[in-house]
């Protein structure tokens, strides 16, 4: 298992969305940026839009767990950050729909190892 860095702060997230190529799916939406670090780096954004604090933090477990699956397969040096798409209802989102969307948008991005 890789080591994976979990980006915190606001120059971190501001620095993803103006230097970071974006990728975008039907759930959620991808800022990449290739470093030259033996780390992956991880930033999560949900909107207060989508929802309660509840609802927020379901999706950034789902987000988390589908990203642990990918972990292995995704190239050293990459900083990711995963934003919510606004336009969708996210209450009913499940797992599977969220990882298709994941895999898809990382294979559009193409930073998977193969």
């Amino acid at each position: 298992m890789k080591k994976t860095v979990m980006i915190k702060k606001n120059y971190e997230f501001k620095r993803l969305f103006s230097k970071g190529k974006f990728f975008y799916g039907n759930y959620i939406h991808m800022y990449i940026k290739k470093s030259n670090k033996n780390y992956n780096k991880l930033g999560i954004a949900v909107s207060k839009k989508q929802g309660k604090a509840v609802k927020r933090n379901r999706i950034k477990r789902l987000i988390r767990e589908n990203y642990k699956n990918f972990e292995d397969l995704i190239e050293n040096g990459t900083e990711i950050l995963i934003i919510i798409n606004k336009d969708k209802d996210i209450k009913e989102i499940t797992f599977k729909q969220i990882e298709k969307d994941f895999s898809r948008t990382l294979k559009k991005a193409e930073v998977l190892v193969n």
